[in-house]
């Protein structure tokens, strides 16, 4: 069987989502399984590049797995041309300057999200991109998750009747940093640093809701600092600004209401920490990172409102789970070779830069809804 390499460049590995979901489970669970099988029946191999500032920590990082290049000199790693993608996991405010800079140097694109903290930003870097004719996608990963594919299934094959609402609960309890250290590094909870949950997760809830339920057409959107005082990873005290919870109610084509709430204050009571429940004309659903259940209507409870008696129904007896039907991967990697047979195969790739920038318009219209007190309505990015 024939192999065949493509070099990539992966900048920012070493934080937790890049070095966890991208580098070890993607890009190394790829390789380690012997590539990727291509149409023509050959394999291809992933090289990647780690590139970071500090040298000693990407040493150490690949000497661990078994990465044979590494490097502190970006310029260098895009000149390059044996390496054709350049992926990147680090800063926010830095990213659209790396991205133009890999676009001017040939490359195709693939990072997380978001693209840019501003909208124009986003849409200036996706255009560049375009115009200088390469490949160019961001991160999609939730809607490779068992559960949501799972949904996304059961509103394919009719389930739900007519859809009516969708209700998000997403977060769990990030400790301040005081006697507990904090699980999500202190960063996102400083405005000055790209912190703020709206920016982080309602990129998230776009592509989530475009795509598994129906386009999005208007926000109504409030944030809130819940807790002020934190302290960072070096044990220091600081006052956090950025918004820690967003509460979100969006109308969706089809006049279907989903309502979101996302935050890091929250005490998980629910089947885990992200949940989506969906309720149609014919059944409902709720869907985890994994599992889903489903409960038609002849399988409805008739409940009857009396405050005066105990509850004696057990309204989670009622709901059968949807099996899984096949062998679900980790979706960063489902994603990953996606992009790549986009890249060696034109395979069909629908996650471009463009509808990233989608995610951080959602984003910046809750932030001016928050603002303002008022439903905003999504313009088309398409004209």
């Amino acid at each position: 069987m024939t192999q065949q390499r493509i070099g990539i460049i992966m900048h920012g590995v070493t934080g937790r989502m890049g070095m966890n979901q991208h580098l070890i489970r993607s890009v190394l669970a790829i390789r380690d399984q012997g590539g990727l099988l291509l149409r023509d029946g050959s394999r291809l191999m992933p090289d990647p590049i780690i590139v970071g500032r500090n040298e000693n920590r990407i040493a150490e990082l690949a000497k661990k797995h078994g990465i044979e290049r590494y490097t502190t000199d970006l310029a260098a790693a895009l000149a390059n041309p044996d390496d054709t993608i350049f992926f990147d996991a680090a800063s926010t405010q830095l990213r659209p300057e790396l991205l133009r800079q890999a676009i001017d140097a040939g490359k195709h694109i693939y990072c997380e999200k978001p693209i840019s903290e501003k909208l124009d930003q986003a849409l200036d870097i996706a255009n560049y991109a375009k115009s200088k004719g390469v490949k160019n996608g961001i991160v999609h990963d939730k809607l490779d998750l068992p559960g949501l594919m799972k949904l996304k299934r059961l509103r394919d094959s009719g389930f739900f009747g007519k859809i009516l609402s969708v209700r998000g609960e997403f977060g769990y309890w990030v400790f301040e940093g005081d006697w507990m250290p904090a699980q999500r590094p202190s960063w996102n909870y400083r405005a000055a640093d790209g912190g703020g949950i709206i920016s982080d997760m309602l990129c998230h809830w776009r592509y989530v809701l475009d795509n598994v339920f129906a386009p999005v057409k208007a926000v109504s959107c409030i944030g809130a600092v819940h807790i002020p005082d934190r302290w960072d990873e070096n044990g220091e005290h600081y006052k956090a600004d950025a918004d820690d919870a967003a509460y979100a109610t969006f109308e969706l084509e089809g006049g279907i209401i989903a309502h979101i709430n996302s935050s890091w204050c929250v005490r998980v009571r629910r089947d885990d920490l992200v949940t989506f429940q969906v309720d149609g004309t014919l059944g409902s659903a709720v869907a985890g990172l994994h599992s889903c259940r489903s409960q038609h209507r002849v399988n409805t409870p008739k409940p009857v409102w009396n405050p005066d008696q105990p509850q004696t129904m057990n309204f989670f007896d009622d709901w059968e789970e949807v099996p899984d039907n096949h062998e679900f991967d980790n979706g960063f990697k489902v994603q990953w070779e996606q992009f790549l047979r986009h890249v060696v195969e034109d395979g069909p790739w629908n996650y471009t830069l463009m509808e990233g920038a989608k995610g951080v318009q959602l984003a910046e219209l809750g932030h001016q809804s928050w603002k303002e007190r008022r439903w905003i309505d999504i313009p088309s990015l398409e004209d």
